[in-house]
């Protein structure tokens, strides 16, 4: 479906748009548990203006009236319409990735909040992906910048950034009707320990060289996804399976941006995923170098055109059902929030690696890096996600788990073998340590 042009000052008609396949499932079975709310944040080399960066808000909005939607509630599905109000910008007060309450920020789908010097924008995925998001949260960046040293980025200003999109559905104009999906019908290990109080979430970035990363991964033999999906299953078995002598795959869900696969310029979601199925026991996957043998592989046999085209489609095929479509909203959720509590028993964590975040000219030369953040929820406990700027890769897990030796071992094998790496983080983890050690006093 084609944006509406806003040109026309006569044109009374709201403008109005149907969601996507993949996000018209996200608001009816979200909840202040399952928030379906991802994070960016660029961390600048300077304080954050909380005026210029309101402005920059409202003029990129302009120049993506995308984003200036509320949703609404139909009478079979959820769609989006124009906001004529101005969203909220303030200080960041909470954790990253909470639920968005519209009520909060003017009905908009995306939170921007600043802290020093960092600038964050939350984003519901029923507004877009992670993908489509980034050029969003970019522009505000550079409209900023723009606004904060006008004087010298005016050469770089001149260099017109092009912004061609639209909000066509590619799912609907790309999905194989006869695509057969061979997705596993066995459930996943689901990671146990002790959760951090409702509402908290803890977040650990892992700041590495990426000429590092980059030889040790070529050394192996390794994509830098299938790498660090091998030390994130090596983490997960020697820190959390194995003291609870799990028994089921350890399954690890990677999103697919499917503009690499299918011609398209949609702002709309358009992503699908891989599941990295790891047997443990079957497989005998007891050691680093057989684990990332086996990701290897089974990356090679999940990430092809064919296999994409199948997981992509078995999901529009499930959200334009017949059956389903005619069923009144009310009822829609109340079945979908039921189905989706089992469907997340087949995902151990998500690993979603949305590459390189590249900026132009003498912009660059105010940033820091870049961090990418996804929502854990009561079954997925942690997730993981990551980022590149410049040379820096950022590798975040977001938590509630109060134990964090998973992450602990990630570093540490990463600086065993000789990485560059730091660790930053939001400190409720430390919070709770001293929590707990008073109350043992």
């Amino acid at each position: 479906m084609k944006m509406k042009s806003r040109k026309n000052k006569k044109e009374s008609k709201l403008y109005w748009r149907r969601l996507d396949n993949s996000a018209k499932i996200f608001p009816i079975s979200t909840g202040k548990k399952y928030s379906t709310v991802f994070r960016l944040s660029a961390v600048l080399k300077e304080k954050v203006d909380p005026k210029l960066l309101e402005e920059a808000v409202n003029q990129t909005l302009e120049k993506y009236p995308f984003f200036k939607v509320r949703m609404k509630p139909g009478f079979f599905w959820y769609y989006l319409e124009d906001n004529n109000k101005l969203p909220i910008i303030e200080e960041e007060k909470d954790y990253p990735c909470k639920y968005i309450d519209g009520r909060r920020n003017h009905y908009y789908l995306f939170k921007v909040t600043y802290f020093e010097n960092k600038v964050n924008i939350d984003i519901f995925h029923s507004l877009t992906d992670g993908n489509s998001g980034t050029t969003f949260f970019k522009e505000i960046i550079y409209t900023y910048l723009e606004l904060k040293h006008p004087e010298i980025l005016e050469e770089d200003q001149r260099r017109l950034r092009k912004i061609e999109y639209d909000s066509e559905d590619s799912y609907m104009k790309n999905y194989d009707k006869k695509a057969k999906s061979n997705a596993s019908g066995k459930k996943a290990y689901i990671l146990k320990g002790k959760k951090i109080p409702l509402g908290a979430v803890s977040s650990i970035h892992e700041i590495m060289d990426l000429e590092d990363l980059k030889r040790e991964s070529k050394k192996q033999g390794a994509t830098i996804t299938q790498y660090l999906t091998a030390v994130l299953i090596d983490s997960i078995y020697h820190e959390n399976y194995k003291k609870a002598r799990g028994k089921r795959p350890i399954k690890v869900c990677i999103p697919v941006n499917l503009k690499k696969y299918f011609p398209s310029k949609t702002m709309s979601n358009f992503f699908s995923y891989i599941t990295v199925e790891a047997e443990m026991k079957k497989d005998h996957l007891d050691t680093f170098d057989k684990i990332l043998d086996f990701v290897k592989s089974d990356f090679s046999k999940r990430l092809t055109e064919e296999e994409i085209t199948k997981t992509m489609s078995a999901n529009v095929k499930i959200g334009n059902n017949p059956f389903v479509r005619p069923i009144p909203l009310w009822i829609k959720k109340a079945i979908v929030r039921l189905s989706y509590i089992e469907i997340r028993k087949y995902t151990t964590t998500t690993f979603s690696n949305i590459g390189r975040v590249g900026m132009i000219g003498k912009y660059k030369d105010y940033i820091d890096y870049f961090l990418m953040l996804i929502a854990p929820e009561p079954v997925e406990k942690i997730k993981c996600s990551s980022c590149t700027f410049e040379n820096k890769m950022v590798f975040t897990f977001t938590s509630i788990l109060q134990d964090n030796h998973i992450e602990k071992r990630f570093y540490e094998f990463l600086k065993e073998k000789g990485i560059k790496i730091q660790i930053e983080s939001n400190g409720v983890l430390d919070d709770i340590s001293e929590e707990n050690k008073s109350k043992e006093e």
